[in-house]
């Protein structure tokens, strides 16, 4: 459940502690291994509370996806092809603001499936990129792959190497990759 500021003072300070704690969960351990039971000790909630608002763990997971998505959408919406170097700086940025918890689920090897998820949710935006809406679908579809995959390749990259570039170096690194795989498409 999305908070909107409008929901009783409990209701909101038991969504925060929800979240708060599977994020938590999600640091220590893979996504498989977490529990409703663990989630609900932990965040001093019964079960009943936690299956008041969500079905399973996977709504909550998916909530939180479409919540990180949305943001990011919603960052970058003016941006189109000729502004690849902000589209990549907006990304990085936007990865760092989100902290551990993103780099984990955006670069752990047992998240693929949450990754994956994400990068559909975003690279489907038909909003993103309007230059492309004169090809085929099928064509757009790679063009938006390539650039979401790679994207999300150079940053995971970047944490997995530990940061050892400034994020300004790394963000001009993929800014020239990504600019001369797409420079046909930007017209």
């Amino acid at each position: 459940m999305q908070l909107t500021g409008k929901e009783d003072l409990r209701v909101q300070k038991t969504l925060i502690s929800i979240h708060k704690t599977f994020r938590e969960l999600l640091l220590e351990k893979d996504y498989e291994k977490i529990t409703v039971k663990e989630l609900c000790e932990r965040a001093m909630i019964n079960k009943k509370t936690f299956y008041t608002y969500y079905e399973t763990l996977d709504f909550l997971l998916f909530e939180m996806q479409e919540q990180i998505s949305s943001e990011y959408r919603e960052r970058i919406k003016s941006y189109t092809l000729k502004d690849m170097e902000k589209l990549v700086r907006e990304f990085f940025m936007f990865s760092e603001e989100q902290g551990e918890f993103y780099e984990k689920i955006t670069c752990g090897g047992t998240y693929t499936k949450i990754r994956e998820q994400m990068i559909m949710k975003v690279s489907s935006d038909r909003d993103i990129y309007p230059e492309l809406s004169g090809f085929p679908q099928a064509e757009q579809n790679m063009i938006r792959t390539f650039l979401a995959e790679s994207l999300l390749a150079m940053y995971r990259t970047w944490i997995m190497d530990g940061k050892k570039i400034p994020v300004q170096r790394a963000i001009e690194i993929t800014s020239e990759a990504l600019i001369h795989g797409v420079k046909n498409y930007m017209k």
